[in-house]
């Protein structure tokens, strides 16, 4: 059955206002110093592995080294890496986002696509293998030009922890976001999101037409590492537990069934 149609079958009790607010934890705020030795104790967790952001891992480690080919400069590095993950792990909402592998860094490169929250994650265990200090930032946006059925899913058009990566470049922290690729962004007729290394980059506030797009809300703070537990909490203050449980059944019979296609061909 297709996902759309297996929503369809779930959600008559769900069509509901989303109303809930919440407030997640974060260092968002805490200073950070410039780099180097003095700087070893605030930089060494936006550089260190975790074991979602398994920049250690040996299948990132090559990912990295085949991306850069060389290349030192650190602002470069941020770029190729940010063109890679763009361009190469294709967007895809329709993946289980409740457990902590189906962040892994190591497994998404294996996988191929993912969401907002998981190419943003995998960017940024890529810039810790580059030795570049990285993080997560998560904020509410209100996409103004989601498709009816994205609309039908989440109840509303407020997309929530939807997530991007911070590099630390030229003593200071740059914003890059590398969910949408060239397909998703002729289908929303916008510009391709370029990242320099230097500005921030985030999604067009509008389409190339002049119409209204993407409404940045209420910011959540930075992470060191993908937080997961207050995603889900903050997910379910929002769409409600009933939806969440859906999305979840939903997306492992999808996964289930994708596994048995692979293993019978």
């Amino acid at each position: 059955m297709h996902f759309f149609d297996m929503m369809e079958n779930n959600n008559a009790l769900l069509r509901k206002d989303v109303k809930a607010q919440s407030h997640a934890k974060s260092d968002y705020d805490r200073p950070v110093p410039a780099r180097g030795k003095e700087a070893l104790s605030m930089d060494e967790k936006y550089l260190n592995p975790t074991p979602i952001l398994d920049s250690d891992h040996s299948v990132v480690q090559e990912y990295v080294q085949e991306t850069l080919q060389g290349e030192t400069d650190p602002v470069k590095q941020a770029v190729l890496l940010f063109n890679k993950v763009r361009d190469h792990i294709g967007y895809n909402p329709y993946v289980p986002f409740h457990r902590p592998s189906d962040y892994q860094s190591s497994k998404l490169i294996e996988r191929g696509n993912g969401y907002c929250v998981c190419k943003a994650s995998l960017l940024c265990a890529l810039g810790r293998a580059a030795g570049i200090p990285s993080r997560m930032g998560f904020v509410n946006i209100r996409n103004q030009a989601a498709p009816p059925v994205v609309i039908e899913i989440l109840g509303g058009d407020l997309f929530v922890f939807h997530g991007f990566t911070e590099f630390f470049l030229d003593d200071k922290w740059v914003k890059a976001t590398p969910a949408f690729d060239a397909p998703v962004c002729r289908s929303h007729n916008i510009d391709l999101p370029q990242f320099d290394g230097i500005h921030d980059c985030t999604l067009p506030p509008k389409d190339r037409a002049g119409k209204p797009y993407v409404d940045y809300l209420e910011r959540f703070g930075s992470f060191h590492d993908v937080p997961l537990d207050d995603l889900l909490r903050v997910w379910e203050q929002y769409y409600g537990r009933e939806r969440l449980d859906m999305w979840i059944e939903v997306l492992e019979h999808l996964e289930n069934e994708e596994n048995k296609k692979s293993k019978n061909p």
